[in-house]
């Protein structure tokens, strides 16, 4: 198996068997002793991320084609604020390389900014806390380097899509903590072909793995 399908399958193994755990494991009581989240207004992570896209209904000119996308594996920021110990908004914030391919040739490298604004529920069991959350992504192309496959790519179009989330964290102390995060995005891009001005089209619907460490305050 090569090390980006390992990165992709290790955190949704790791994460069901947390969850496993979690869900069988009696509910501690929310206070401020056995809750180190308690109180809690601002957690800031930084994650390691695999960008694994789950391309679908690829068109070029109208006509069915064979487009997909190469996964990414980039850093990643995200802020979330609590407004109390079970409700909080999460900002997701990363930029990722990949290469789109008709076929099995490469037809232009594309940079996307996808962030990713959740509205997500918590459920703090001790140091162990996990949630899920739901929200709107935004992807905007910021650059793309077409090959002379297909004549080159003039322009991309940004599009918004829907998001889910589901993940956990746990408390190392009173201020750090460690995380794994999945995400499913539904996101359509757009392209128009530069010979001939071909319209193509994709559904990237990218799952997103992802763990790291936050700090909270």
């Amino acid at each position: 198996m090569k090390p980006k399908h390992l990165f992709t399958v290790l955190p949704a193994i790791a994460f069901a068997l947390l969850c496993t755990t979690a869900i069988t494991s009696p509910v501690v009581a929310d206070t401020s002793a056995s809750n180190p989240w308690a109180g809690t207004k601002w957690l800031i992570r930084g994650r390691l991320i695999d960008v694994a896209p789950d391309e679908s209904n690829g068109t070029v000119g109208g006509a069915p084609a064979p487009l997909t996308a190469d996964n990414s594996i980039v850093p990643e920021l995200d802020i979330t604020y609590f407004f109390n110990d079970n409700i909080a908004a999460e900002l997701i914030l990363a930029v990722s390389p990949h290469d789109v391919k008709l076929g099995g040739t490469v037809i232009s490298d594309v940079l996307l900014l996808p962030p990713t604004l959740t509205l997500q529920y918590h459920h703090p069991m001790g140091a162990f806390k996990p949630y899920v959350g739901a929200g709107l992504n935004y992807t905007a192309v910021i650059s793309s380097d077409p090959t002379a496959a297909i004549g080159g790519v003039d322009d991309w179009d940004n599009g918004f899509g829907f998001a889910v989330q589901a993940g956990f964290d746990y408390a190392i102390n009173d201020k750090w903590s460690f995380n794994m995060d999945v995400k499913k995005l539904w996101l359509n891009v757009d392209a128009t072909v530069t010979a001939g001005a071909i319209p193509a089209s994709v559904d990237l619907d990218p799952w997103i793995f992802g763990i790291g460490a936050g700090y909270r305050f």
